[in-house]
C-alpha cells in the first residue's frame, strides 16, 4: 500500500491531493480549519505537531496516511504504518470500542470527543483524548475513508 501512497516529500508535493481531501472534508464537516492556510498545507500537515492519520474505506480499513507525529507516536516509519490495517493501532480488547467509534463517525460524519487506548509497534500503550474522527470524501463527494487527528495523548504504565 505504501507504494500507492509514497512517503510525502517535496518531490510528490507531500501528497497534496490526498491531504487536500483530508483538510477539505475536515472543514466541511466541522467548520474548522486543521491547517490555517492553504499555502504549503500538505507539507505543514506532514510536519505538524499533532497526529494526523487516515485509512481507506475497505471493510478492514488500511492506513493511507500518517504524518511524522503519528509515525513517532506509533513507533513506525511510513513504510510500516501505511498499508497496515488501522485496527492494529488498538489492542485486541479495545477493537470493539474502535468499531463502535467508526460506526458513529460513518453515521454522523464526524465526532470530536473520542478517547481511547492505543498501542505503538514497540508495545508502548498510550491514551489519546479529544480526538476528532471524520469521514473523508474526494472532490467529487465520493467517500474514500476516514481520518483522525489529536494532539492530546499520554503514556500508560504496563
Amino acid at each position: 500500500m505504501s507504494g500507492m501512497f509514497p512517503e510525502p516529500d517535496a518531490g510528490n508535493g507531500f501528497l497534496a491531493v490526498h491531504v487536500a481531501d483530508l483538510l477539505r472534508s475536515y472543514h466541511a464537516l466541522t467548520g474548522k480549519h486543521l491547517i490555517a492556510s492553504a499555502e504549503d498545507a500538505a507539507k505543514r500537515a506532514y510536519e505538524a505537531p499533532f497526529v494526523l492519520l487516515s485509512h481507506d474505506g475497505a471493510d478492514d480499513p488500511l492506513l493511507t496516511y500518517g504524518n511524522l507525529a503519528a509515525q513517532k507516536l506509533f513507533s513506525m516509519d511510513w513504510e510500516k504504518l501505511v498499508g497496515m490495517p488501522s485496527r492494529k493501532t488498538a489492542e485486541a480488547p479495545e477493537r470493539a470500542e474502535r468499531e463502535e467509534l467508526l460506526r458513529r463517525v460513518a453515521e454522523n460524519g464526524f465526532i470530536d470527543d473520542y478517547s481511547g487506548i492505543r498501542v505503538g509497534a514497540d508495545g508502548r500503550r498510550f491514551m489519546i483524548r479529544n480526538a476528532t474522527v471524520w469521514n473523508v470524501s474526494d472532490v467529487s463527494g465520493a467517500r474514500i475513508g476516514q481520518a483522525a487527528t489529536f494532539s492530546d495523548w499520554e503514556p500508560l504504565e504496563g
